[in-house]
């Protein structure tokens, strides 16, 4: 019987079996180290996104209705509803999204229910939108204009209640506070807008005032798009970071997530421009048959919407997969001979 190295019956050291980095200690991942499966990670501060959410819906009506209030003329309100439409259907939109999302949530913490969180999303999202259409009927003027901005603004919160449903509450909590951060900033950025006209070149000419316009709306629009993706990344660290301090059984957030939380704001963005083409198409070509100006200044105003969606969709979702990637480390190096033990008996 051989006692040689490599002999049948050698008797040989027992090799520890090679382990490398589990899946929860690979950056941008909530799995447990045992590598059980688990339910997405929850949104987290989803009531107070909601409460946020509804308040700059509040916010955009109010303005709206004063807008339109103080216009001396019919045409003149009519115009200024068209031009006030937009910012109304994208809050709406938003409000309708983040409380769906926080009406959902609590159904999923107690077990797989798609159905039912879908649902509930959709019931949360209708709410909103017949409490808006229903401050708007009773404190706008009772005319069509008022009907149009009311069931497309209904419409509007249905749409975000439904993609509230969807089953990864993280990721849609990301889309709906990215999306709010950049409809604040749009309304926020309008008082730089006059000096951005003077630096890029405005003068009398009619070509350089498009110049600059054009100019002004894509450096608007870059950094929207940038605010969405640091906002998008944002929030989906804080919901792996919480789901990891409560030791919460949940999926691995990966890259793909944060791609469509980095799009999902210019998403939304392009959905309510769809929203309001279909239902807000009436009210905008009333708005169009006042004259040739305003004909011209609704298409115009039409084509910047979505080039802007376009924009931040782009911006946003590179932004998020950029710091995203940022963070990731590479795996560590392991030695062969103590990943085939095999290897090592040849060696020596």
């Amino acid at each position: 019987m051989s006692n040689q190295p490599g002999g049948p019956t050698a008797a040989q050291p027992e090799r520890p079996q090679a382990t490398g980095p589990t899946t929860a200690e690979q950056p941008g991942s909530a799995l447990p180290a045992d590598g059980s499966a688990g339910s997405p990670p929850s949104a987290p501060g989803a009531l107070v996104l909601a409460l946020l959410a509804a308040g700059w819906l509040a916010a955009m009506l109010w303005s709206t209705r004063e807008a339109i209030n103080s216009a001396t003329a019919g045409v003149t309100a009519i115009s200024l509803s068209a031009f006030a439409l937009p910012g109304v259907i994208s809050a709406a939109l938003v409000a309708g999204t983040a409380v769906g999302l926080a009406a959902a949530e609590p159904v999923t913490r107690r077990g797989d229910r798609a159905t039912l969180r879908f649902a509930v999303a959709v019931g949360a999202g209708l709410l909103v939108g017949l409490a808006a259409a229903l401050a708007i009927s009773l404190s706008y003027a009772d005319n069509t204009t008022t009907r149009t901005i009311a069931g497309t603004t209904a419409a509007a919160a249905v749409i975000g209640g439904a993609l509230a449903g969807a089953r990864n509450g993280a990721v849609v909590g990301a889309v709906a506070s990215a999306a709010l951060g950049t409809l604040v900033f749009v309304v926020g950025f309008s008082v730089a807008r006059g000096p951005l006209f003077d630096l890029f070149g405005a003068g009398d000419s009619q070509q350089s005032m498009i110049t600059a316009a054009t100019w002004v709306s894509r450096t608007e629009s870059l950094l929207a798009g940038l605010l969405a993706g640091f906002l998008a990344f944002g929030y989906l660290t804080w919901a792996r970071r919480r789901a990891a301090r409560r030791d919460t059984p949940v999926t691995a957030v990966r890259w793909p997530a944060y791609l469509i939380a980095g799009a999902g704001p210019g998403l939304l963005l392009l959905v309510a421009e769809v929203i309001i083409r279909v239902g807000g198409r009436s009210l905008i070509d009333l708005a169009a048959a006042l004259s040739e100006a305003d004909a011209v200044a609704q298409t115009s105003m039409g084509t910047s919407r979505v080039d802007n969606g376009i924009w931040v969709l782009f911006v946003g979702a590179l932004t998020a997969m950029i710091v995203f990637g940022r963070t990731l480390t590479p795996a560590p190096e392991t030695d062969p001979t103590e990943a085939d033990p095999s290897q090592a008996d040849a060696v020596r």
